[in-house]
This record gives C-alpha cells, sequence and structure tokens, in this order.
C-alpha cells in the first residue's frame, strides 16, 4: 500500500481511492452524489481526490455500517474534518450519534414485540 500512494502524490483518480479505502468505485459515487465527497476534477473531467480521502471514506463508511443514515454523516462529518486524527466529538457529532441511538433502540423495541407474537403464536399450536 505504501508504493501505491508513494506513485499516486497527492491527487489520485477513483479506482486508486477505492483501492486503498477498499470502499467501491459505486460506493465512492453515491458517497459524492450524497455531499460526502467532494473531489477536484481535471479539465477532461475524471475525479481528484487527495490522499486525506482516503481515511474520509473510511470514516463513513464505518460510521453507515454502525447505523448512522448518510445524511447524520453529511451533518456530523465537518466535525471530524476540523480535528483530523486527533478526535473529540463535537456537539453536532454527539447529537448525531444520540440520535441514532434512539432510533435503534425504537427498532430494538420493535423487534422485540415481533419476537415475542411470533413465540406465541408457537406455544398456542
Amino acid at each position: 500500500m505504501t508504493s501505491l500512494l508513494e506513485s499516486i502524490g497527492s491527487d489520485m483518480k477513483i479506482g486508486e481511492l477505492s483501492k486503498l479505502s477498499q470502499i467501491s468505485v459505486r460506493m465512492l459515487r453515491y458517497y459524492e452524489e450524497e455531499g460526502l465527497l467532494s473531489p477536484k476534477r481535471t479539465v477532461s473531467g475524471y475525479r481528484q481526490f487527495e490522499i486525506d480521502d482516503i481515511d474520509r471514506v473510511k470514516l463513513i463508511h464505518k460510521l453507515n455500517k454502525a447505523g448512522l443514515t448518510l445524511k447524520v454523516i453529511r451533518r456530523i462529518l465537518p466535525c471530524w474534518q476540523n480535528q483530523r486524527k486527533k478526535f473529540s466529538p463535537c456537539e453536532e457529532f454527539k447529537m448525531g450519534l444520540n440520535e441514532t441511538l434512539l432510533k435503534l433502540d425504537e427498532q430494538i423495541q420493535l423487534l422485540q414485540q415481533s419476537r415475542n407474537h411470533l413465540l406465541t403464536l408457537l406455544e398456542e399450536n
């Protein structure tokens, strides 16, 4: 990976970012459509990403897998960007996480109710 990083310099194309971040090109394009990535463009229209975008897309992917919507991630991402490697959650970030936790708690409650209904059906027969 280091040799690939050294060979691309400061700008990289979407395929290179995909390889380095292990996020598909399709997903990277979707992140851009959703306003989570803002690559520069060459004269011929090719996207040019920076080295920092590797960590950015990994974070976006991790937060999304943890249950945060892209809308929430878009809102809290500037908090992370301003702090770079030494991250201390800002209030906006904490609010986004709390919103997601509330939604997850609601989903857990609904799933528990569904489970109880199914158990009741099994016990009746």
